[in-house]
């Protein structure tokens, strides 16, 4: 069930990517789907949302997404890398001109020194001109993390569906 705040930012990011003229693709880890869920939950999503990846293991973020294995091995699952590496390979693989990638640690268990739990990386892409990725540490139980993950998504898809497209390394 998708609650006001989330179902008011998803209609937001419908109307603006409607506007834009763009379609959206998700490729998920941690948040299992949620973001696929907030949006398809408007009515009329199927003018600007493609499709949703949901790619919880390595294996998935490999065979589905083309994340390579040296990005994690290198750099981990929940990495701001293997974000980016999502991000553009859900673009790659659907008619999408927009993607947004989450993938982090949601708890309670999983956390580690480098990464403890509430570490959740995102990427966004757009027609393979525009990508930006960030990591935040959030806070509270699981599903608080993964709800603030949602958001935090949402409103990158938002801020990058009214820029103009522009190479950011």
């Amino acid at each position: 069930m998708v609650d006001a705040q989330l179902e008011q930012l998803a209609a937001d990011v419908g109307r603006a990517l409607k506007r834009a003229g763009l379609c959206l693709v998700s490729a998920e880890s941690c948040t299992g789907g949620w973001v696929a869920e907030a949006v398809t939950a408007i009515a009329g999503s199927s003018d600007w949302f493609e499709r949703g990846f949901v790619t919880y293991s390595n294996a998935a973020k490999r065979e589905v997404l083309g994340v390579s294995a040296a990005t994690l091995n290198q750099y981990g699952a929940v990495s701001e890398e293997t974000a980016r590496e999502m991000a553009l390979g859900s673009l790659k693989h659907s008619r999408a001109q927009i993607s947004v990638a989450v993938t982090g640690v949601a708890g309670p268990g999983g956390g580690s020194a480098d990464k403890p739990v509430g570490t959740v990386c995102f990427a966004w892409a757009k027609n393979d001109a525009a990508l930006r990725s960030e990591r935040h540490w959030l806070e509270g139980d699981r599903t608080e993390v993964r709800r603030q993950s949602v958001v935090i998504a949402l409103r990158g898809i938002l801020s990058l569906s009214t820029q103009e497209a522009t190479a950011v390394a």
